[in-house]
């Protein structure tokens, strides 16, 4: 059975995103930091007469660089709301969940935030759970 999934791209790499977990989409303004927060947290920012934290996705995934995303999906874990960074947005569309391919060798970081694939085209594309990459918020998988 198909569901519908946000296509976006995370450090140069198409991922799927179930429509469930996003909220909106949004272009992040400004964002102030936080003293003593993890290292993927980027900071805080107002959105719609709330506050969200901003949460460096590339960073979540142990990849170093500069990003300078401001593009933001918008998600709800445990009753607060996430600003997740994506490089860029590309489509919404059904997809039929697969599970990740026995073999199949993931670099740490994705294998923990993967929960299978989709097939756009014949393309593969990770589809990521984005409460995996909150900092310290453990999935169940």
């Amino acid at each position: 059975m198909s569901h519908l999934y946000l296509i976006a791209q995370i450090a140069g790499r198409s991922v799927a995103i179930d429509s469930d977990q996003v909220e909106s989409v949004v272009d992040i303004g400004e964002v102030t930091a936080v003293p003593r927060a993890s290292a993927h947290v980027r900071g805080l920012a107002a959105l719609r007469s709330r506050v969200v934290t901003v949460v460096d996705t590339q960073s979540a995934l142990g990849m170093h660089g500069d990003s300078d995303a401001r593009r933001a999906v918008i998600t709800r874990v445990d009753g607060h709301h996430y600003a997740m960074l994506v490089d860029a947005l590309d489509d919404v569309a059904p997809f039929e969940l697969l599970p990740l391919a026995g073999g199949v060798a993931l670099d740490p970081a994705w294998g923990g935030a993967g929960r299978g694939v989709v097939e756009r085209e014949g393309e593969p594309i990770l589809a990521i759970d984005l409460a995996s990459l909150v900092p310290g918020h453990a999935t169940i998988n």
